[in-house]
């Protein structure tokens, strides 16, 4: 599990709480260009000796590293080992992120009605027992198609309710203002696992096989659970806002939505992101059939590019802070989700030659922009949203730019099996270059800042 909400691949897989009821200021948007230098907020602050954030992050570091895997290993199983067709590949990418539009709001006001570390750790196991079965199949050969839409179905729905839970509960953990501090360390780590994950894939895929490699993942997601029921540091009981009135389910969703549709700043991120997720998803869901079967590489090698492309991931994460700073928030937000789609240009041109620097540059390239959006737009989508709406604020953003996902995915796979594998990939590129249009309408085009919601 990653912070990341716009998914910039290949190279990058898909990072906020209650307060005691007593008045606490919000962190205001302009409280984000006195954010910590980048090197500090990665290798220093305050947080380095926080033991309940450390705990946090260790465990996420971990999980991090074994999802590469899965990332990398789930679709090879179906590709090389099941034989699957771009249209099946599609549906399977489609399954994972299907929860999101179909769970992602009900999520939204439970995670703001219960402990959201314990929804964490619900999730984790969850998500533990769903990967463990592959490798089991595998050792009977009983594994098929249906039983990898299964599992990316329960992951899906794992990774629904944690994400929720994950962005809404890291500012019960940290102070506000530890916020861009907080998920820039979360984001470097993901970066870091980002390279050495899909290496360490390729490698396991090469040795052991794609399912066995999936028991990298499941054992990932036990540390995460035993991190997690680690951390000491007590949650504050969900409660809602002073004076109001008890609500109901419903009216507690709906008011999530309405938060967000009438926040021009968060819903034209929203707007941006979505976009950029429906092309790359696109684009992903023929690009390994494409490496595969036309180029020609063999796991260890897409691993590696994977890999090595995170190597952006990791600069752009460091320097996501300092380029807002330099350039203003909206600059960087419109540069970084253009980048991401831009960066893809290098893939189709693989085809005719240096495939693997092509794909190298590609990854690199989309892996930097990725870290420098998102840091930015989630810092600045908590900073200026009330603690007691933070969960059904994420859900209903993450309703609507994971939303595109599975579309993405379902599309890529329909123009791959229908027009090839080359149409999808032009018309992923197109419509993730295309992200960039809602920053420009959008509030946050300028260097002004937006007051606290």
């Amino acid at each position: 599990m990653t912070l990341d909400d716009y998914c910039a691949r290949p190279g990058a897989w898909r990072g906020a709480g209650e307060r005691p009821s007593c008045p606490i200021p919000l962190l205001s948007a302009n409280d984000l260009d006195r954010r910590p230098r980048h090197d500090l907020a990665m290798f220093g602050g305050k947080l380095w000796r926080d033991r309940e954030f450390l705990k946090l992050w260790g465990g996420q570091g971990i999980s991090e590293l074994g999802s590469q895997v899965s990332q990398l290993a789930l679709p090879t199983v179906a590709i090389l080992l099941l034989h699957a067709t771009p249209f099946q590949v599609g549906v399977l990418a489609a399954c994972e992120f299907l929860a999101f539009p179909a769970l992602g709001l009900i999520a939204g006001v439970w995670v703001d009605r219960l402990r959201r570390r314990w929804i964490m750790i619900a999730c984790d196991a969850g998500r533990m027992l769903a990967l463990g079965s592959v490798p089991i199949a595998f050792a009977f050969n009983a594994l098929t198609m249906p039983q990898l839409y299964v599992v990316g179905l329960i992951t899906g729905v794992g990774t629904v309710f944690f994400d929720v839970s994950y962005q809404s509960y890291l500012p019960s953990l940290i102070a506000r203002s530890d916020l861009v501090e907080g998920n820039t360390k979360l984001q470097v780590t993901g970066s870091v696992a980002q390279m050495a994950g899909p290496a360490l894939a390729g490698l396991l895929i090469q040795l052991v096989g794609p399912a066995r490699a999936v028991i990298a993942d499941a054992t990932s997601f036990l540390v995460s659970v035993l991190s997690l029921a680690w951390i000491r540091r007590p949650e504050p009981s969900p409660k809602p806002a002073e004076g109001a009135a008890p609500t109901s389910f419903w009216s507690e969703m709906r008011e999530g939505v309405q938060f967000v549709f009438g926040n021009a700043t968060i819903w034209k991120i929203a707007g941006s992101t979505s976009t950029a997720n429906l092309g790359s998803n696109i684009l992903f869901a023929v690009y390994l059939i494409f490496a595969y079967r036309v180029l020609r590489l063999s796991p260890g090698v897409i691993g590696v590019v994977f890999g090595a492309g995170a190597v952006g991931g990791l600069i752009g994460a460091l320097s996501a802070s300092w380029i807002a700073r330099h350039i203003g928030l909206g600059p960087t937000l419109f540069v970084s989700i253009l980048l991401g789609g831009l960066g893809s240009i290098l893939i189709p041109i693989a085809q005719f030659g240096y495939a693997v620097p092509l794909l190298l540059a590609a990854s690199v390239i989309t892996s930097f922009a990725n870290p420098v959006y998102n840091i930015n737009q989630v810092s600045l989508r908590q900073a200026i949203t009330p603690d007691r709406v933070q969960g059904r604020m994420n859900a209903t953003v993450r309703t609507l730019i994971w939303g595109t996902i599975p579309v993405g995915a379902l599309i890529g796979g329909v123009i791959g099996s229908t027009y090839g594998l080359l149409p999808a990939i032009y018309i992923g590129i197109v419509v993730e270059t295309l992200a960039g249009f809602w920053i420009l309408i959008g509030p946050v085009r300028l260097r002004e800042q937006p007051q606290p919601a």
